[in-house]
């Protein structure tokens, strides 16, 4: 993977294992394993990447998985460095193991992400916390909050 590859330069940026690290945790709390049996999991690391990157290319769940089977992009972005295909899977990461995934991510644990995150960029000079602002303000459904995104959504809308 070439080093100036934008998607290799923006998966540089994370801190993975602190990630990885806090996720696990609040799964383990969370969810207890209660069998062995089955498939094994997908690596946590690859399905945080994976939802990441589906937000930051405007792709479906079924898009970003079929690029981890075809993008070596995608796959070094998810932290597979050797991989072989298997012909007989359609997927390495089905659709609807994203979607499990996404749907383990609570409030709490993305307030954890989200920090983790804001103190890698500050520790790499990536930004400054005078310019750090997070959404904190939740807004319900169908709420009539004006933000920067309905006002651009209006915007484009009246052309």
């Amino acid at each position: 993977m070439p080093e100036g590859h934008p998607i290799r330069q923006w998966a540089e940026t994370f801190p993975w294992e602190a990630l990885v690290s806090a996720i696990e945790h609040s799964f383990d709390t969370r969810f207890p394993k209660h069998t062995r049996r089955g498939r094994r999991p997908v690596p946590i690391r690859v399905l945080y990447a994976l939802e990441l990157l589906k937000h930051e290319l405007g792709a479906s769940d079924e898009e970003i998985c079929h690029r981890l089977r075809t993008d070596f992009a995608v796959m070094y972005a998810c932290g597979l460095r050797d991989y072989q295909v298997n012909p007989s899977q359609a997927h390495f990461v089905l659709p609807e193991t994203l979607c499990e995934f996404r749907s383990r991510i609570d409030e709490a644990l993305m307030d954890e992400l989200l920090a983790i995150q804001a103190a890698a960029a500050m520790d790499e000079g990536l930004v400054s916390p005078a310019h750090l602002v997070i959404e904190t303000f939740p807004s319900e459904q169908g709420s009539q909050r004006v933000t920067d995104a309905t006002t651009l959504y209006k915007a484009h809308k009246k052309r």
